[in-house]
């Protein structure tokens, strides 16, 4: 995926999982947690044995929901850390 289209999508995909998790994190933080978010689920799911999710891909909404997911998951594991509400 070009630069362009990781910061466009990362930044979506960190916006939706900033809405679910209700949390208040910023356009920075949101584009950062999409892209870190996507890598780091996309390295858990090839420990698992899957594949690639976005091998290729200029856009892809797979990108999309592995970001946000993954986004989700860094949320979650912060504020388990931190103890407080992000």
């Amino acid at each position: 995926m070009g630069w362009l289209a990781a910061i466009i999508v990362g930044g979506i995909a960190g916006w939706l999982a900033e809405q679910v998790m209700k949390s208040n994190m910023g356009l920075f933080l949101n584009i950062i947690l999409g892209i870190v978010g996507a890598v780091f689920l996309n390295f858990l799911l090839g420990i698992l044995g899957a594949t690639d999710l976005q091998a290729g891909a200029s856009f892809s909404f797979q990108y999309l929901i592995v970001g946000f997911i993954g986004a989700c998951i860094l949320i979650f594991l912060f504020r388990a850390v931190r103890g407080r509400r992000v």
